[in-house]
């Protein structure tokens, strides 16, 4: 949900810059994760979401399902993030500071969608092609679609480049229905 990343983006902007500060982007990359995946748990959404369940037992309850796995810093955000009813929004946090650590870091995740597995030597090819164009270092997966016939899509931050047949025929139908 759009309104869910933009609430997300400041708690990940302070999370980013305690991490930065303490050089622990790692760190709090983990601390994140898990605590994103401790609010999807559906017995801790309901938790969360009860008005029945006040804010000090969701947090001590969230706590302790993330035991010492956060440090003092990550189990004030979690305080932080429950007084403010945000608990439920982990994941967009979560998804917004990745961004945001990618970016300080000069990484961009791309994903390449291919009708048939890609070769290391095109893998390589695709990295350095992404590299060139946008300036980064590329952290590249892949997944096979067979829905697609031939081609690939390859998908970097906003960027889209749709190189499937299917693609093409849609654009050759277009071109002679003028």
């Amino acid at each position: 949900m759009a309104e869910n990343s933009t609430i997300a983006r400041p708690y990940a902007q302070a999370a980013f810059d305690i991490a930065k500060g303490a050089s622990a982007l790692q760190a709090w990359s983990d601390m994140i994760e898990l605590a994103a995946m401790v609010a999807a748990d559906s017995n801790m959404a309901k938790a969360i979401d009860s008005p029945h369940v006040k804010d000090e037992d969701v947090v001590t309850l969230f706590l302790d399902v993330c035991g010492d796995k956060l440090d003092a810093a990550g189990q004030n955000f979690i305080r932080v993030l429950a007084e403010n009813k945000r608990l439920n929004i982990l994941k967009d946090i979560a998804v917004a500071y990745e961004q945001f650590r990618a970016d300080s870091e000069g990484t961009l995740d791309a994903e390449v969608i291919s009708a048939f597995p890609l070769t290391d030597a095109q893998q390589k090819n695709i990295v350095a092609g992404l590299k060139k164009r946008l300036g980064r270092d590329i952290s590249l997966t892949t997944r096979v679609d067979e829905t697609l016939i031939g081609g690939a899509i390859i998908r970097a931050g906003d960027m889209v480049i749709d190189g499937t047949v299917t693609r093409h025929l849609d654009d050759l139908t277009h071109a002679l229905m003028r």
